[in-house]
């Protein structure tokens, strides 16, 4: 896993104590970290808090980041998701704390007929797609998490995301062009 060479001189600079090379840092992942988080707690401004929090963790514990061992990225996005799992299990009192499927089902707050047009859409999947995709896209899992979970191989696992995709396009594009069909046929 190779890094990239501005952010090793980047962490470098931190693990001098310079604090100004978090700024670019944060300006460069602050974004998809976000992304994670606001997913995850689903309120944005508690997601604003929780980013600068995770920003201050990733600060402090910056002497723990071993280049060799991954990505900056994925080091922070631990970072981030675990601070977010410890503030929503410290703030629900009906989340056990050993769960770590703490956020809910997205689909439990779905509207009744997108979700059912969905679910729908979502059986014409293999069960093991079916699966891989609610893991990842629905409860938000990482890939890892997910082929731990199913107890598949890691590629295996990508390969059930991957395939899920390519059908649910297939099927995206025959349902386009049943909608052509039908405008077509009102409109006549």
């Amino acid at each position: 896993m190779k890094e990239d060479t501005s952010d090793l001189f980047l962490i470098d600079r931190l693990k001098n104590g310079e604090k100004n090379a978090l700024y670019p840092l944060y300006d460069k992942y602050s974004g998809a970290l976000f992304g994670v988080i606001v997913r995850m707690c689903r309120d944005k401004e508690l997601a604003e808090d929780l980013l600068q929090e995770s920003f201050i963790k990733i600060w402090e514990k910056i002497e723990s980041y071993k280049p060799g061992r991954g990505k900056f990225y994925t080091w922070a996005y631990r970072i981030c998701r675990n601070t977010t799992l410890n503030h929503l299990r410290k703030s629900s009192p009906l989340i056990q704390q050993e769960d770590l499927s703490v956020y809910k089902d997205v689909t439990d707050e779905m509207p009744s007929e997108p979700y059912e047009q969905l679910k729908g859409v979502l059986k014409k999947l293999e069960p093991h797609h079916q699966e891989a995709i609610r893991l990842v896209y629905f409860k938000g899992y990482t890939h890892k998490e997910a082929h731990e979970f199913m107890g598949v191989p890691l590629g295996t696992f990508k390969s059930y995301i991957r395939q899920a995709l390519l059908k649910l396009r297939s099927i995206r594009s025959e349902l386009y062009h049943v909608l052509i069909v039908i405008e077509v046929l009102a409109n006549g």
